[in-house]
């Protein structure tokens, strides 16, 4: 049973900087593709970012694209999501999920879920 825990969130300023990290148990970590996602209260989990599994090719969601990126590390079995010049409208929690599929950006697709970690940023 594969298990992803979310770490790094907090509550940052506007033009701050956070990194969160997602360590993943089980094997196979780089067979994966590695997903961030977020939600507010009362609004349904929407994409942030992905690295695929294969080549390692990043794609984001435009609302934080030049502000976010994804990396991973297969020997430490964690994706990271570095996220800089936050914004308020980014508060959220963040969610990294895990998925066979190439270049998913649909929450229904991914097979495994950590709990969320909550970011808040203030004005």
């Amino acid at each position: 049973q594969v298990q992803l825990v979310e770490s790094g969130g907090g509550l940052v300023t506007a033009g701050g900087s956070l990194r969160l990290s997602c360590a993943a148990s089980g094997r196979a970590f780089s067979t994966y593709t590695m997903g961030w996602f977020r939600q507010v209260p009362g609004k349904e989990r929407v994409f942030v970012g992905l690295i695929n599994s294969i080549g390692g090719n990043t794609y984001y969601a435009d609302s934080v694209k030049g502000r976010f990126t994804i990396s991973r590390d297969n020997a430490k079995n964690t994706v990271y999501l570095q996220m800089n010049s936050l914004k308020p409208e980014d508060t959220a929690v963040y969610y990294c999920a895990q998925t066979r599929g190439l270049g998913v950006v649909t929450p229904d697709r991914y097979e495994y879920w950590g709990q969320g970690t909550q970011v808040t940023v203030s004005s």
